[in-house]
């Protein structure tokens, strides 16, 4: 008879870890959807606000439509979460590097805004839709780790 317990085996060991990465990975997937709802609905309060979205530079003019925000949104939220994941797994301080980064992208995005031509209502949609990104993707993103 032994008094210590026996050795775990890998199945034991690795099925804990694989549900939590299985949450994890469920939380950060709802967190980029939820900020897609977010954006589209600030996005649409812009527009009932007199947003026209039309803006104009050096290469021309586009009108930022919901098509190009959801897309952009999506695509950025999966950037984020690529980028968090890798540091994470470079660092122990993967997630404060990685919020001080998107803070600083999203300071940085609010400098286009300010230099394309565009009606006041749409610069301040336009302003109001990036910093909606970063307001709900960061704290989905973030505590996606818990």
């Amino acid at each position: 008879m032994s008094l210590t317990a026996p050795a775990p085996t890998p199945a034991t060991v690795t099925a804990p870890v694989r549900g939590r990465a299985a949450v994890r990975r469920r939380r950060r997937t709802l967190g980029i959807v939820a900020t897609l709802v977010v954006t589209l609905a600030v996005w649409w309060v812009g527009q009932l606000a007199g947003a026209d979205y039309w803006i104009s530079d050096s290469q021309g003019t586009v009108r930022i439509d919901a098509l190009v925000t959801t897309q952009v949104t999506v695509v950025l939220g999966l950037v984020g979460w690529g980028v968090l994941a890798l540091l994470e797994r470079l660092t122990r301080h993967g997630t404060a590097i990685w919020t001080v980064l998107v803070a600083v992208i999203v300071v940085a995005s609010m400098v286009p805004v300010l230099l394309v031509e565009a009606t006041t209502a749409t610069r301040v949609a336009l302003a109001a839709v990036h910093l909606a990104v970063g307001a709900v993707l960061v704290p989905a993103l973030v505590r996606a780790r818990s």
